[in-house]
């Protein structure tokens, strides 16, 4: 007998006396869920199991096959019952069941079971297994990083449909051009310009075709390259010095800004403009930089170096005043630091006050000092003196006039001008948005430019040195500012320079008016 296990047998007796036979007894059955341990001829009880293709999740329209798979070893033939739902009436007695152009009352739990043609043995029902059916799908159509890109950049476009990728094949067209066959994710790797167009695609599996996809504009800008500018463009030691990153071209907003230094990566500054004041020697060196796009991945080329060069004798020690001008507005912060060319430490900021008082910097509880750096935390116009820097053993250096007002200030440069340079001046108010005011403005109680917003000296002179102010009509009149101008090694160099080149016409000039007047002079003998 070939059983499965947990199959049952009735079993039935006689008696045998010498030959002769009684009738059959009553039968009695008895179940016996057999094992295969005390069977030679049992074998495991199969459980079926049911496939669909192309997939569980399909769409109206496609074709679906239900398939009733039976592994086992003593399986021959096989006669299928399939149900739907739990139902009890079986739809179809075929290992295969083929629903062409599903409609969503063809959804639903299928499972399945067998049993032997020929014999009593069945196998276990099924799980049940999900179709499901839904309506024409759209494809997604996605792209990464970003749809806006530069040359030289990677991008990635993904074509999706809803709940399932399985089995379908994908076509892509790029300004409604012919259609290619590819996988679900496209990738084109160092862009160029013509890579850039409207991008669509659709699905297909069997002989169902989706809709298409909403189309996604891929951009493709040329990669921009930076400029590196320095401002003034002649510089000594003291003058305030600006280094600016401009990133110029198509398609970009925002940037975060990455500065070298001989080569090498600096982490000075993030911002397009990075300014020293005072320049000092160990500034000097190549600048280049580069720009990153923040919120994106996109990059600019890195820009070429351009040389900050520094002339001048260095002083040892320099009060480096941040907000960089000698008037202030009360009620705000001011910090003042002792810069050292030595980098040596001891050095203390020290004022002396309109009384005639010598203070140190943590004599007021608006005012700290922390290592050589003094902040005041909150200004007011007791804050107005002379401040310095003081060493551990008494030498003073670089003492400046500040002054903290309430009303309209004139913002000027703390350090001597370098001649050659340019010299930017703007009355501000801390009340106005923005601060600058259109105001007039004064050098030694003469008026020299009128509402104006800054006043500009394209190239500074030693004619340019005096006392400056500003006087707004309803804001009233700043302090006056002395502003120094500082003739630089440069400027001498380039003057002497001038006066060479000029030398040899003037000597010719004055040989040709003497031949002159010697020729006048024969002419009236």
């Amino acid at each position: 007998i070939s059983l499965f296990t947990g199959d049952s047998v009735t079993l039935r007796c006689e008696v045998d006396q010498g030959g002769l036979y009684t009738n059959y007894s009553e039968p009695v059955t008895l179940t016996i869920y057999v094992k295969t341990a005390h069977c030679c001829h049992c074998t495991e009880r199969p459980k079926a199991k049911v496939s669909i293709k192309p997939d569980q999740h399909v769409f109206k329209g496609e074709t679906v096959t239900l398939r009733c798979n039976i592994d086992g070893e003593a399986a021959t033939s096989w006669m299928y019952s399939w149900y739907k739902d739990s139902s009890v009436s079986v739809f179809s007695e075929l290992q295969e069941h083929t629903f062409r152009f599903v409609t969503e009352s063809d959804a639903g739990k299928y499972s399945c079971y067998g049993a032997e043609r020929g014999g009593s043995r069945t196998s276990s029902i099924s799980d049940a297994n999900t179709l499901t059916v839904s309506d024409f799908p759209k494809p997604k159509l996605t792209v990464r990083p970003q749809s806006s890109l530069f040359t030289g950049d990677s991008v990635t476009l993904r074509c999706e449909v809803d709940q399932s990728q399985d089995g379908w094949e994908f076509l892509w067209s790029k300004n409604s051009n012919t259609e290619s066959t590819e996988a679900a994710t496209k990738t084109i790797n160092s862009v160029k310009v013509s890579d850039g167009g409207e991008y669509r695609c659709r699905a297909q599996r069997g002989g169902y075709f989706t809709d298409y996809s909403e189309p996604v504009t891929v951009t493709i800008y040329e990669r921009p390259k930076p400029t590196v500018t320095i401002k003034p463009d002649r510089h000594a030691f003291g003058d305030t010095v600006t280094l600016r990153c401009d990133i110029y071209g198509e398609g970009f907003t925002s940037w975060r800004y990455n500065w070298y230094k001989d080569g090498l990566v600096s982490v000075f500054s993030e911002l397009q403009e990075h300014t020293f004041s005072p320049v000092t020697e160990s500034d000097a060196g190549k600048y280049s930089c580069y720009g990153t796009e923040r919120g994106g991945s996109r990059y600019s080329h890195r820009s070429d170096a351009v040389t900050l060069r520094v002339s001048g004798v260095s002083p040892l020690v320099s009060l480096i005043i941040s907000p960089s001008r000698t008037q202030h507005f009360t009620s705000v912060s001011l910090s003042l630091s002792c810069k050292d060319q030595r980098n040596s430490d001891g050095w203390r900021v020290r004022r002396y006050t309109v009384s005639g008082q010598v203070e140190d910097c943590s004599s007021s509880p608006w005012r700290s000092q922390i290592g050589s750096t003094c902040t005041i935390s909150y200004t007011s116009t007791a804050d107005t003196g002379v401040y310095w820097c003081q060493s551990e053993s008494g030498e003073n250096y670089h003492p400046v006039n500040i002054s903290v007002h309430s009303g309209v200030i004139l913002e000027s440069p703390v350090h001597p001008v370098t001649g050659g340079d340019s010299l930017t001046l703007h009355c501000l108010y801390p009340y106005s948005t923005p601060p600058n005011l259109r105001a007039d403005f004064y050098k030694d109680g003469s008026l020299i430019q009128n509402q104006t917003t800054e006043m500009i000296i394209s190239t500074v002179s030693k004619s340019h040195e005096g006392f400056y102010y500003c006087k707004h009509p309803e804001r009233g009149e700043t302090p006056k500012s002395w502003i120094s101008v500082r003739v630089s090694q440069i400027s001498v160099l380039h003057t002497l320079s001038s006066v060479l080149a000029v030398c040899p016409y003037l000597l010719v000039t004055v040989v040709l008016i003497f031949k002159c007047y010697r020729m006048r002079g024969k002419i009236a003998d």
